[in-house]
């Protein structure tokens, strides 16, 4: 043999280290790091709301990660059936599948062995019911809102939503093997604030979705009615999000964040109703968020000192 001999270039830049930390930031990439965080908010409440303790350790890290990890895998699988579209659009075309850095091949078996682990997590801390709710929403996000309705409906992210605010649902379940009101109340605070969120995004990204050939709601009904249904959306939320005070599970205090960061929302919101710009879009988007963390964030500190 040759003292000379090198490896093969590509294998070669594989076993590099900075070749080897890029994959690894890729295929975190692929699971939408952002949107995991979601499930750090929302689903330890329901462990406890109704119960008056927390469950024990194990359940609560087996829950989060089995959660997250099936978020992971949908983010990964997704990936795969979008990456025709996401080179059209500037946000999305750096995305690992896109440039070319990683192939559909490589996301599609990490995200479906992240979602097996996922699954295999939540059987062996809650037993079959959170289980089946992670497969489901699994199930719901990849065939019912990828495949089938976001090319489809400007409706898909009302519809689809529901596979991103499973998280509730699955630790509720987790927790002594049933599906009680909290899980179900939780569940709704978080579907119906996706729609007004995502619609945010879809109007001021109204161009990339419909170069993707996306139909999302702005496009289909315009944007002033699209701002009303957001309005909509997110004066519903206020009810709904009093229901653990209403009901003394959670303080007065709670229920001052809760209508105050409520109202934050309805009035971001209703300055984009009236200045009609992009910017006050991506605002609103940026509202939704601090809303949601402000709602969950009293929740858990509120539920940390029991």
């Amino acid at each position: 043999m040759s003292a000379d001999f090198t490896l093969p270039a590509r294998l070669e830049d594989v076993r590099s280290p900075a070749r080897w930390l890029a994959r690894m930031r890729d295929f975190v990439a692929l699971t939408r790091p952002r949107v995991l965080t979601l499930v750090l908010f929302t689903a330890p409440p329901a462990l406890v709301l109704g119960r008056g303790a927390w469950p024990s350790p194990t359940t609560i890290v087996g829950v989060i990660v089995g959660a997250a990890l099936i978020g992971a895998g949908c983010g990964a699988i997704n990936a795969c059936s979008e990456r025709d579209a996401d080179r059209n659009m500037m946000r999305t075309r750096n995305r690992p599948l896109p440039s070319g850095r990683l192939t559909r091949r490589e996301a599609l078996v990490f995200g479906v062995a992240v979602s097996a682990l996922g699954l295999s997590a939540l059987f062996a801390v809650g037993g079959w019911l959170p289980a089946l709710i992670g497969a489901a929403a699994l199930a719901h996000y990849i065939l019912i809102y990828t495949i089938w309705l976001k090319p489809r409906t400007a409706q898909n992210i009302v519809i689809g939503g529901a596979a991103g605010a499973a998280s509730p649902l699955i630790a509720d379940a987790a927790v002594d093997g049933r599906l009680g009101i909290w899980g179900i109340v939780l569940f709704a605070i978080v579907f119906l604030w996706t729609p007004p969120h995502f619609w945010a995004i879809a109007l001021y990204r109204k161009r990339e979705y419909e170069s993707a050939g996306f139909p999302m709601l702005p496009s289909v009904v315009g944007n002033e009615a699209t701002r009303r249904r957001m309005l909509a959306y997110a004066i519903s939320l206020i009810p709904i999000t009093l229901i653990p005070w209403l009901f003394g599970e959670l303080s007065a205090i709670y229920a001052v964040t809760a209508v105050t960061a409520g109202c934050f929302f309805i009035a971001s919101i209703g300055r984009a109703i009236r200045i009609r710009s992009p910017n006050q879009d991506r605002r609103v988007f940026r509202a939704s968020i601090i809303y949601l963390f402000a709602v969950f964030a009293e929740m858990l500190v509120e539920l940390a000192l029991l």
